[in-house]
């Protein structure tokens, strides 16, 4: 199994099964319920850990909370409410929405507020060993200490712009390890330095090694945490003499018409608006659609051709074969195709490769060899027995279709959104009777 590392810049091979394997993914600060495009890297690393466990190795996936950080005061702020609240509902939120993705959960998920005695201790060592220093109650990382900084950006370091303006420190690139309480901040935690709350990296780097102790294997989360975020806690984890990280994963962002999808940005789709229009099987197989490196664009149309796919997947499964009998069209071998799908998933997990590969076996009406993949992805709905729709929405369907011939697209749209409210969805299709029904994920 090799992988992509963006620190050596090349694939690299993971030790063999049944070898212990660590991922720690930086999951979300839950300021505001989370985008479409941060569920990418939360689905990316949970399909790898079922491909993992797969091969036989034994994966623990831990996937912080950031639940104590500048955004959160700032909306806190904004909204006229206790930062602590407001962290607490969106995390419940963030938990719920992606429950909805139907692919469980990590095997940890730690919240900053909950290792303070671990973030302090950490940052006791860095300040004992001379890699940082306190100046006004704050702390700093010494980043000149550190040799190697920018190693895994490709920043140098003499070029740095800084990061945390404050002139009491010793070199404008150090970065905060510690923050002293300021005007506005509602929450405080006791420390050598005083009253106040770490920064951001360092809750990552304790959080990782309490989790997956000094050295794992992977470490994950999207391209855009690549500097400053992953740099900072690659030095100062390795300043503090711990290995850390081998190999570290950077997805490709999700844009849209183009651009990074962000909060900041203000151009969001909430993972719950889209599953709530999408379901999330049209979700999941968009996600297959492009390597895990490569960004991807969220439009109408791209989920519309998701869509599609998965409805191809489910007809084939609509289809009765007597299996005793059945034989496949010339060129399809499920022995070496089956090869091929290892290879794709084992060289960089490569879903694209993977998604062509089941496409060969629909368009072969091998049902059993999609059956045994799906469940990696989290698509073995689609080959589950589909239920039939009870009668009171098959009546509103028959009255949305008769108001469609009227032209009485009001009623038709009011008759939509109540067949939606009772969890199913109404298509309109070309074969009779002119619509079909399907149960909402």
């Amino acid at each position: 199994m090799r992988l992509y590392s963006t620190l050596q810049h090349e694939l690299v091979e993971l030790p063999p099964p049944p070898a212990k394997v660590g991922i720690y993914v930086c999951g979300p600060t839950v300021y505001q319920r989370i985008h479409v495009g941060n569920g990418r890297p939360y689905v990316i690393f949970l399909w790898l850990r079922n491909w993992l466990q797969q091969r036989g190795y034994e994966v623990k996936l831990v996937s912080n909370i950031t639940d104590v950080n500048d955004k959160i005061y700032a909306e806190s702020e904004r909204e006229k409410r206790a930062s602590a609240d407001l962290a607490r509902e969106m995390s419940d939120w963030y938990l719920a929405d992606t429950d909805r993705l139907g692919l469980g959960r990590p095997d940890a998920e730690p919240k900053a507020t909950e290792m303070m005695v671990e973030i302090v201790q950490l940052i006791t060592e860095l300040v004992g060993s001379g890699h940082a220093y306190e100046a006004g109650g704050d702390v700093y990382f010494r980043v000149g200490s550190y040799g190697d900084y920018g190693r895994l950006s490709g920043q140098k370091p003499n070029q740095m712009s800084e990061q945390e303006p404050n002139p009491l420190k010793e070199d404008a690139r150090d970065f905060a390890l510690w923050k002293a309480t300021k005007e506005g901040e509602d929450t405080s935690w006791d420390s050598p330095w005083g009253k106040g709350r770490p920064g951001w990296h360092i809750e990552c780097s304790a959080m990782a090694a309490d989790e997956l102790g000094p050295a794992f294997e992977i470490h994950g989360g999207g391209l855009d945490l690549v500097f400053p975020h992953h740099e900072n806690e690659l030095a100062q984890s390795r300043a503090a003499g711990q290995e850390f990280a081998h190999i570290w994963m950077h997805n490709g962002l999700l844009r849209l018409t183009g651009e990074k999808m962000s909060k900041s940005l203000g151009n969001i789709q909430t993972l719950e608006r889209v599953l709530d229009e999408w379901g999330r099987e049209t979700l999941l197989l968009f996600f297959m659609t492009a390597h895990w490196r490569s960004p991807i664009d969220f439009s109408p149309e791209t989920m519309m051709q998701a869509r599609t796919q998965v409805d191809a997947f489910r007809e084939l499964f609509r289809m009765k074969f007597d299996r005793s009998t059945q034989q496949f069209p010339q060129g399809w071998d499920p022995e070496v195709e089956a090869r091929k799908f290892e290879e794709a998933l084992d060289n960089d997990f490569n879903t694209p490769d993977a998604l062509a590969i089941l496409h060969k076996a629909r368009s072969a009406w091998d049902q059993d060899f999609i059956k045994e993949r799906l469940s990696i992805f989290g698509l073995d709905s689609l080959a589950a027995p589909e239920e039939e729709a009870p009668p009171d929405i098959v009546e509103w369907a028959e009255k949305r279709q008769a108001a469609r011939a009227t032209q009485d697209f009001a009623e038709a749209d009011r008759l939509r959104d109540v067949i939606a409210a009772a969890g199913w969805e109404v298509r309109d299709v070309s074969d009779d009777p002119g619509y079909q029904l399907v149960k909402g994920d």
